[in-house]
């Protein structure tokens, strides 16, 4: 058994931009397959820019705030309660276009 506590994990920068926060509550290996699990803050503007994973898939849902979800160059509203999922191989990036911060719970599957 685990227990975290969002709260007192350390607050790290997100490796596409470190002006986006995250908290990893899960890292890389703890659970077999699965690459994290983390939440992550956007201030207002910042973007986690165009990437992909080729052995990953990435499950992103919007807490808080909105935002745009790019996936091969198609747009995609991201706002509370939206959960959207990102296939190995999938060019993606995170926008946001609020004036609040974004607030996104992920996880990774290593495939």
């Amino acid at each position: 058994m685990k227990l975290v506590k969002l709260n007192e994990l350390p607050d790290l920068g997100v490796s596409h931009n470190p002006r986006i926060r995250k908290r990893v509550m899960i890292g890389s290996g703890e659970i077999p397959g699965v690459a994290n699990y983390a939440r992550a803050v956007f201030p207002p503007g910042e973007k986690a820019g165009n990437h992909l994973h080729n052995d990953m898939t990435e499950v992103f849902t919007c807490e808080s705030g909105r935002g745009e979800i790019r996936v091969d160059d198609v747009g995609y509203v991201f706002a509370p309660g939206v959960t959207v999922v990102v296939e190995a191989g999938e060019v993606h990036e995170i926008i946001n276009t609020g004036a609040a911060d974004l607030v996104v719970s992920y996880f990774g599957v290593v495939e």
